[in-house]
């Protein structure tokens, strides 16, 4: 069974607990760190070099655009999926803009964070259903209520 490695980014420290738990659920998952702020989050993420990092937008010392942006170019294999309570379209295409992989609304986390991450370990892109499809209306970033279940 192949494991892959997770960042978990937030500021809350109760929501990180609530990640982790979901994450749990899937025994490929493995969480090696977490970080409250941007700066800490860079530098996990260049210590730690996950798989994924699970990375919240209103961050204090870097948002998660900017942390997103650093990313790409200081660990290039570490996968991002933004998740986040923030809806506002021109928020979740700037989150996406820069290579980032998926957006997750923390509402739809419970149903759609497991679903989230594979989909984009089997390199698509995953949308939360959430979001309205105007946001992202390319095939390949359909979003999570219109695609076929996963087994």
């Amino acid at each position: 069974m192949q494991s892959f490695t997770v960042l978990v980014v937030d500021d809350h420290e109760a929501w990180r607990k609530s990640v982790r738990a979901v994450l749990k659920e899937d025994p490929e998952l493995q969480v090696v760190g977490e970080a409250s702020d941007g700066l800490e989050a860079v530098r996990k993420a260049q210590v730690l070099k996950p798989d994924l990092i699970l990375l919240d937008l209103g961050l204090p010392s870097l948002n998660g655009i900017e942390v997103s942006s650093r990313m790409a170019q200081l660990v290039p294999t570490s996968k991002i999926l933004f998740l986040s309570s923030n809806s506002d379209a021109d928020l979740v295409r700037a989150a996406m803009s820069d290579g980032a992989r998926g957006y997750v609304l923390k509402i739809d986390a419970g149903r759609e964070l497991l679903p989230g991450i594979k989909t984009i370990f089997r390199g698509e892109k995953f949308v939360s259903s959430g979001i309205e499809t105007a946001v992202f209306p390319s095939e390949n970033s359909t979003p999570a209520s219109k695609r076929k279940p996963q087994r």
